[in-house]
């Protein structure tokens, strides 16, 4: 048998896994989709151009297609996941029943806000971070890229409750400007003591229990008539 006739050896082939190929608006949905589970796991510090590349199994470099940077994917990321409270919120506030009585349904819809606001950073810690963590100010807070399926974000739903309750009669007009700041500062000291502080060792049911007492203390507090201060 000559060489050229000799059996060769069976050469080992690799498999090449197939790189998925998107639209244009497809890639960015996939990031974006990926980036937000980073996000769920690990909090905004998961959020990494690389690793979302990964995982949809494009190169890190079509990324920058869609995205100028990590900071610009990161902050369209906490929109989206600001959109996924609104939509927590917006459930809250759809099951307060209409009583009748505009007042009682406006408050029961302002503490709605809040309860959504607690249960979602309880249920969905990482989405929390990044939601409320990642943004610098407040020039996002009524963009649609923070706005959930209900059409609105956290922060124009609490707005919204707010001019509800004035215009029931259960908030003073003279108690409404800054409203939203001192009732969202309450609930998201709250939410952070529960998640990295030390209220964190509280079983899920107390901090349950605590959170609409919680929300009623805000509302009450919002809607007394300043007194003066003794000896002032």
């Amino acid at each position: 048998m000559t060489a050229s006739t000799a059996p060769q050896p069976e050469r080992a082939t690799r498999s090449v896994p197939r790189r998925a190929t998107y639209h244009h608006g497809d890639l960015r949905r996939a990031l974006l989709d990926a980036s937000l589970e980073l996000a769920r796991e690990g909090g905004p510090d998961a959020v990494v151009v690389r690793e979302a590349t990964r995982r949809v199994g494009v190169s890190a470099n079509a990324a920058y297609r869609h995205f100028a940077d990590r900071e610009a994917l990161l902050e369209t990321v906490a929109s989206r996941a600001q959109g996924r409270a609104a939509d927590v919120i917006a459930e809250e506030i759809a099951a307060v029943p209409d009583t009748g009585d505009d007042r009682v349904v406006a408050r029961g819809r302002f503490r709605a806000v809040g309860i959504g606001y607690l249960r979602f950073a309880l249920a969905e810690p990482g989405l929390f971070r990044t939601a409320f963590g990642v943004p610098v100010d407040l020039s996002r807070s009524a963009s649609a890229e923070a706005a959930g399926e209900c059409g609105r974000t956290p922060f124009q739903l609490l707005s919204d409750q707010l001019d509800a309750m004035v215009e029931s009669g259960a908030l003073p007009p003279e108690r409404r400007g800054g409203a939203e700041l001192l009732a969202w500062s309450a609930v998201h000291g709250f939410a952070m003591l529960a998640l990295e502080g030390p209220l964190r060792g509280l079983p899920p049911e107390a901090v349950e229990q605590i959170a609409p007492r919680l929300v009623e203390m805000v509302d009450l507090g919002l809607g007394l008539v300043e007194s003066p201060v003794a000896g002032g």
